[in-house]
């Protein structure tokens, strides 16, 4: 037990979140999950809210977990879903819960932005983010324009693990990876862009010092300390946005591989040295990340099993019943590329019913309406993988390095009739696993940060060692797959 260290991780997504107990020892890690407990988007007032108090609450309980069994931990961290924020007022207490990225206050947000404020290519050229209506950036342009009173009086801004850490911690820092999903980072020099920020008629001195992942924010106060049963323990600002603590967990053998973290969303890119922001990265709408150690992670968001996510929750009890590989079976006794949808279609972001919006989006396409689960599932699956085929087309394009593999890693990559069908779509070998990746890069950026761990390269050595990896070659009819990308590319001009 001597040679053992103990981390906690908090890691948070969009409907669910865990708290974490990693051991680091002998070159492996191990993992136990302490709690688990819903996400929930709360609907009040015309708006979604994330309640934040819930979220300090279970962290909390995870750390009273630890506390009671008298474990001396050496550091806590947290990864939370990107671009949302929390307002602070002058008295140091929150003003309000924070309003949540899917709420319909940004859906004309970007637009007017862009037309009133300042121009699209403008605002790319200083990012490299991808346009989204829910950055932060079209967040609070939306609160500006409906004098949104918490905007009105806050004093500071922190993004959601920010904010965590700081009712951890009681310090107030920007995190590097986390700032970069607002649209107002500019990666060339590393900071909060003065220009954007003012845009929106703030400050940069209302948003926390920038600092790295692996960097101690402070430790619990005494408040925590007491509530817990633990001391003066270290917060560490791991990679705060889940995707950055995912990417930095990819037990890749070197940088020629690009990655899926696949999950409610999935998002496809590469590690690169340096920002890629040019006229072609602006065209196809890419996005520049911040990693670990100075690296971009470029990549692509795909609305991933949100779809399926949603579906799920709208069909009868007796289908939702069945265990996610029963149902995804039966997918597959469905005849192949019958239906099939552009999964990043406006149309996807946040219908009422998830299932009328895909079949109505066949109609208009003029193909097949999938009626059953099964069929809906099928059409789901077959084309996530014809438009990963096309992101990863558009990723070789930008890579200075040969794409020959594609790791995915997330809940996702449990997922072996896609697995199988990435393959098949893309025609390259296909390495499923981590499930548990946000988790582990959080981890393994605590033991980076504690001196366990040399770089980035020795973290992901540590982790092949420790995950099972599951590989997936190209096995299906590839005149099938190669008509039917011919078909999802036709759609997509009859949509446009």
């Amino acid at each position: 037990m001597e040679n053992k260290k103990y981390f906690f991780a908090v890691d948070l997504g969009a409907t669910s979140g865990r708290t974490i107990l990693g051991t680091l020892a002998d070159g492996k890690l191990e993992q136990e999950e302490l709690t688990r407990f819903p996400n929930n988007l709360i609907e009040t007032g015309g708006h979604f809210y994330w309640d934040i108090y819930a979220l300090y609450l279970e962290m909390i309980k995870g750390l009273q977990v630890v506390g009671k069994r008298g474990l001396h931990i050496t550091s806590i961290g947290i990864d939370t879903w990107g671009v949302d924020f929390v307002f602070i007022g002058d008295d140091d207490a929150i003003l309000r819960n924070p309003i949540a990225y899917r709420d319909p206050h940004t859906f004309a947000a970007m637009d007017d932005y862009l037309e009133k404020v300042l121009d699209r290519k403008t605002v790319y050229d200083i990012t490299g983010i991808q346009f989204m209506n829910f950055n932060s950036l079209f967040q609070l342009h939306a609160m500006r324009q409906a004098n949104n009173v918490a905007l009105q009086h806050c004093k500071k801004v922190l993004f959601v693990p920010d904010a965590l850490s700081w009712m951890l911690t009681g310090e107030a820092v920007c995190e590097y990876t986390i700032a970069s999903t607002s649209q107002m980072l500019d990666p060339r020099t590393g900071d909060l862009s003065e220009k954007l920020i003012e845009s929106v008629g703030m400050k940069r001195s209302q948003f926390g010092r920038m600092v790295q992942p692996g960097t101690q924010i402070g430790v619990l106060t005494e408040e925590v300390q007491k509530m817990t049963g633990l001391g003066a323990v270290p917060v560490i600002a791991v990679a705060g946005h889940d995707t950055g603590a995912a990417v930095a967990a990819v037990p890749a053998k070197d940088e020629q591989f690009a990655y899926l973290s696949s999950g409610t969303w999935s998002l496809m890119g590469i590690e690169t040295k340096e920002a890629v922001i040019n006229e072609r990265s602006y065209e196809l709408n890419f996005t520049n990340e911040g990693g670990i150690e100075g690296t971009t992670r470029f990549l692509k968001n795909i609305c991933g099993m949100w779809l399926y996510e949603r579906c799920r929750k709208e069909w009868p009890e007796d289908v939702r019943k069945l265990s996610h590989p029963e149902l995804q079976g039966s997918a597959m006794q469905v005849e192949a590329f019958r239906s099939i949808i552009n999964p990043d279609d406006k149309a996807f972001a946040n219908p009422p019913s998830m299932i009328e919006a895909i079949q109505q989006y066949c109609r208009e396409t003029g193909q097949t309406v999938p009626e059953t689960p099964a069929e809906i599932c099928r059409c789901i699956f077959d084309s996530l993988a014809l438009r990963y085929r096309q992101v990863f087309g558009w990723l070789k394009e930008f890579a200075s390095f040969d794409l020959n593999v594609l790791h995915i890693i997330g809940g996702g990559s449990l997922n072996k009739f896609l697995n199988q069908f990435s393959a098949d779509s893309l025609g390259v070998e296909v390495l499923a696993g981590p499930q548990e990746c946000t988790a582990i890069g959080n981890i393994m950026l605590q033991a980076k940060a504690s001196g366990d761990v040399a770089d980035i390269w020795a973290m992901r050595r540590i982790i092949a060692n420790s995950v099972e990896m599951v590989p997936y070659h190209p096995c299906g009819d590839k005149a099938a797959w190669e008509q039917a990308y011919e078909k999802y590319l036709q759609i997509l001009k009859i949509k446009h």
